[in-house]
């Protein structure tokens, strides 16, 4: 749950949200760790980054432990121009080129031509096809060659993803890679705490109580005392809020 603020109030999101937990500066030593130990034993590896308040605390810690980490961003075509916007501030400033993965053109174009631009909003088949070719084959061509990748992933994001470790090696013997998740057991506190305290730049529609943000036609704002991801596919049910990404093949 997000902090009990009125949507009313006009405030930055680090003021409403940085409160560093009583554990931060263990879990920040063992997130340093864990990205040391993934460049260490785990390359090549990168980092999917989708410009949100956990990636961007991710980028900076890469960047200043100097580790050979390089990132990528899904641009779906579909992002808000506040996170494209950030997009191209974000590339401007990085040592590492970072890579911008983009879906298959005709594909996108056939499936809009198909279905129409709001066709995810009338099934979860027609959503989750809109997310495969927006997401989930982009997201194959950008791992293609990897042994591991990092994501943003937190135990405090949803229920589906509580039990989420810091270095998961649960799909390797299956053929899939290792995932690193340094954030897991960081709160949406601690998130904000180290943006403020280094000053990082950030989505500023996370200003406007959006703290899960994906294609703007699948993101809207929240209230108090809704879920974190309750913004995420909000006409859908609870269960279906995945696109794909971060789901064991096992489950899908």
């Amino acid at each position: 749950m997000l902090s009990e603020i009125s949507i009313t109030q006009r405030s930055t999101a680090p003021q409403r949200y940085a409160h560093a937990s009583d554990r931060f500066n263990e879990k920040l030593t063992a997130t340093e760790q864990a990205l040391r130990d993934a460049a260490a034993h785990y390359q090549p590896l990168t980092q999917a980054s989708s410009l949100g308040a956990e990636d961007v605390v991710i980028s900076d810690l890469i960047r200043s432990l100097g580790l050979n980490i390089p990132a990528f961003v899904l641009e779906t075509g579909a992002l808000h121009q506040e996170t494209l916007q950030l997009l191209e501030r974000v590339r401007a400033r990085a040592v590492v080129p970072i890579q911008v993965i983009r879906p298959d053109t005709d594909a996108v174009l056939g499936f809009v031509r198909a279905n129409g631009e709001e066709a995810m909003y009338r099934s979860l088949s027609l959503r989750k096809t809109c997310c495969r070719i927006r997401k989930m084959e982009p997201l194959r061509k950008a791992l293609q060659g990897q042994k591991a990748w990092v994501t943003g992933l937190r135990q405090e994001q949803s229920e589906a993803r509580a039990q989420v470790l810091l270095l998961d090696t649960s799909e390797v013997a299956q053929g899939g890679l290792v995932k690193c998740n340094p954030l897991a057991d960081w709160t949406w506190g601690d998130v904000w705490h180290y943006i403020q305290l280094h000053g990082l730049d950030y989505n500023p529609l996370h200003d406007d109580f959006m703290p899960s943000i994906g294609c703007a036609p699948c993101t809207r704002a929240i209230s108090d005392g809704e879920d974190f991801r309750a913004g995420r596919w909000w006409w859908e049910s609870e269960n279906a809020k995945e696109c794909g990404l971060h789901v064991k093949e096992s489950s899908t």
